[in-house]
């Protein structure tokens, strides 16, 4: 069914291209597009990085210098004292070396890969912190100017300490007055005025 759809769309293409000035096929947008073989398998990016994280902190500790030193050590001790139909690698151990230049070969792409991926979450947690550090310079400004308002403002409202102060000169000339005018000849003259 599906080879007798394919044969029915290729001869409609055909009849459009005879009827069309242009050689080159249209594709139609609006269904998609029939996925092409591709030559490379298809593997997901993050698990593998991932597993490369994984191979690459393995291969930077203590316990990996140590399996790979046993290893060593083993074989080099197999290949010198097992009887000579059981070894696999005589003395210039060329062999070792090639696993050895095995192991590197992998290894070495491996940790870039892991250091690469690692500089990539490094970058967005910069760029994250570098977007809090604005927001909070812009808040920190607008606070200031904000502080800056109320001091300006408070400037020009009467505090506690200075209406005292104006009170107490207040009351200081009131008792200049007493003291120039007083009180009981002020009565006096009152009466005698009426």
């Amino acid at each position: 069914m599906a080879r007798e759809r394919q044969g029915r769309d290729r001869e409609a293409r055909d009849e459009r291209r005879e009827t069309r000035p242009e050689t080159r096929p249209r594709f139609r947008l609006d269904q998609p597009r029939v996925r092409r073989r591709k030559l490379l398998p298809d593997y997901d990016p993050e698990a593998f990085g991932r597993l490369s994280e994984r191979i690459a902190r393995f291969l930077g500790t203590g316990r990996f210098i140590v399996w790979m030193t046993v290893v060593i050590i083993l074989w080099v001790v197999w290949n010198v004292s097992a009887p000579e139909s059981l070894r696999f690698d005589n003395y210039p151990f060329i062999f070792l070396t090639l696993m050895l230049s095995l192991q590197a070969s992998y290894a070495a792409p491996l940790i870039l890969l892991a250091q690469n991926r690692q500089d990539d979450r490094d970058r967005v947690t910069h760029e994250q912190d570098r977007r809090q550090n604005e927001r909070s310079i812009a808040d920190t400004e607008y606070l200031t100017r904000e502080i800056a308002s109320l001091r300006m403002g408070l400037g020009e409202v009467a505090t506690r300490d200075w209406l005292r102060s104006e009170l107490q000169d207040l009351v200081k000339e009131l008792e200049e007055q007493r003291r120039v005018f007083p009180p009981e000849a002020a009565r006096a003259r009152d009466v005698g005025d009426r």
